[in-house]
């Protein structure tokens, strides 16, 4: 299947780089054992931008090409060398692109040369332990990891940037109209769709150069997909003024100069975002004896419902100068009606909105607690779970952003399931509140003792298997499945004596602790 010269509306899958991960690494120099961290941040990854470029006219390239990712930024080093950052890569888009979402929210619209828009940022590097360096932890062995990038789907859609829009039936002149006035020299045919493209020409009438558009296609329905003007009235919204090409010269019957204006305003209007537009007729081939009559026939009901009315030839060009003459003074109205833009830079500085950071609530079916919020989702991304001090520096930033107080008050208990994030990405944890968060790390490197200590659910749960295991032991298992359920198994000789040692062992345990605890109370 051929490819078309021109697109106007695109699908693109645009993928930021990710940001590297930070260092963690320690300064070792002779006679310096404990030089300290050095270990460098990772480098940002590179975001897709596009930027308007005035030499480009279609969105073509990405309908051949409509993957685009930018690179990842590199990982930080010791000696506190940070990660180089991922290159940006600029996609340039014609002039007049407006850029949505699939379900065709507005998210830009890029107008005027150097126009940019980050389509996808990049994932933030993340930070090697020199930075994480604190007096609680004097020498991190742990760094974060970096950001993922964004990932987006984007609709580019192309509305040409034009002052004039010629609007008209197929074949009435508007594509020879606009190689008459300008430099443009558009494909021109004596039949039907020729034009499958909008054409534009730059006119110079006077002072004022403005620029003329062609859209393709008009018909009755066009509004409703009929022919080409469902795909390229788009391109006439953004015109100061529109001229209808009316052919006075065609044998279709059913047609005349009045009723194609009536169709034509029709499917305008059906579109909708027009009516304030100026309009102007341009009566076409004159040239031909019985167009001629017909335009003055014509010309006066025209004029009674408030039009200017141009008789005109595009092949002996008459009456062209005083149709360019007219679209100038629309033109230059426009304009000067127009909001002169403010040179002055603005810097707008964001206030701090109120309200949480991050939110709580119940999961169905006793599934636990979830935890949603920017900043707890990005933590959970950051951390390297195959470190325990990492992990243990995440529960410290939780605890000071207040989670574990706001599950407690919602009647989170130890060992209710924690779920922070959601869908695949979501980390699940066990609640376990007698961890302190911001105490000084004495363990070692990428180690953290408060999360090798015994909790009290993993205690409870280890004394009931050993209460179980225990009844088993001294149960009389002379006659089979005496005294057991119909889902249980012997145990063997080896296993019934293991699991009474055990029992042993923790009844022996308790009862010194029950003795200790009588003489402290007696001391006491």
């Amino acid at each position: 299947m051929a490819i078309p010269s021109f697109v106007d509306r695109v699908t693109v899958h645009v993928t930021a780089g990710r940001g590297g991960n930070g260092c963690a690494s320690v300064h070792r120099e002779k006679f310096k054992p404990l030089g300290g961290p050095d270990g460098g941040n990772g480098g940002d990854g590179g975001s897709v931008i596009l930027r308007v470029d005035p030499d480009v006219t279609t969105l073509v390239d990405y309908h051949r090409s409509s993957h685009r990712a930018a690179t990842n930024g590199a990982q930080g080093k010791g000696d506190h060398q940070a990660g180089g950052n991922g290159a940006d890569v600029i996609l340039p888009v014609p002039d007049g692109t407006v850029v949505s979402t699939p379900d065709g929210e507005v998210l830009a619209d890029l107008v005027g040369p150097g126009a940019e828009f980050v389509a996808a940022q990049g994932g933030k590097g993340g930070l090697g332990n020199a930075a994480l360096a604190s007096n609680a932890r004097k020498a991190p062995g742990f760094a974060l990891l970096g950001e993922d990038g964004e990932e987006r789907t984007l609709v580019l859609e192309l509305k040409v940037v034009a002052d004039i829009g010629l609007v008209g039936f197929p074949s009435a002149g508007k594509s020879s109209l606009v190689a008459s006035i300008s430099r443009a020299r558009p494909k021109i045919a004596d039949y039907p769709f020729t034009t499958l493209i909008p054409n534009l020409g730059v006119v110079v009438a006077g002072d004022t150069t403005f620029t003329v558009a062609d859209v393709p296609g008009l018909i009755e329905g066009a509004s409703e997909g009929r022919g080409l003007g469902h795909d390229f009235l788009r391109h006439v919204e953004r015109c100061a003024a529109l001229v209808h090409v009316i052919d006075c010269a065609t044998y279709e019957p059913g047609r005349d100069p009045l009723s194609d204006l009536d169709t034509i305003e029709a499917e305008l209007q059906a579109h909708g975002g027009l009516e304030d537009r100026p309009r102007l007729v341009a009566l076409n081939k004159i040239d031909v004896p019985d167009a001629r009559e017909i335009a003055e026939m014509v010309q006066a009901e025209l004029g009674q419902r408030g039009l200017r009315v141009f008789p005109i030839s595009t092949a002996s060009h008459e009456g062209l100068e005083a149709l360019k003459f007219a679209m100038a003074d629309l033109v230059a109205q426009r304009r000067a009606e127009a909001e002169k833009p403010d040179t002055t830079r603005i810097v707008i500085r964001p206030q701090v909105q109120g309200g949480p950071e991050f939110k709580v609530k119940k999961l169905p079916d006793d599934g636990g607690w979830l935890v949603q919020g920017e900043k707890p989702e990005r933590w959970v991304k950051q951390t390297d779970f195959a470190n325990a001090e990492a992990t243990g520096y995440l529960a410290d930033r939780l605890n000071r952003l207040g989670v574990e107080k706001e599950l407690l008050e919602r009647g989170a208990v130890e060992g209710d399931a924690v779920v922070i994030g959601d869908g695949p990405n979501a980390i699940v944890f066990d609640f376990a509140p007698e961890v302190q968060a911001g105490a000084e790390i004495l363990a070692r490197r990428g180690e953290d003792h408060r999360l090798e200590e015994p909790r009290p659910a993993a205690q409870r749960r280890k004394q009931k298997d050993a209460e179980y295991h225990l009844q088993r032991a001294s149960t009389d298992r002379s006659e089979y499945k005496q005294g057991w359920v119909e889902d249980e198994v012997d145990l063997s000789p080896a296993e019934a004596k293991r699991a009474a040692e055990k029992a042993e062992k923790l009844a022996r345990k308790e009862a010194r602790e029950l003795e200790a605890q009588k003489e402290l109370d007696q001391n006491g």
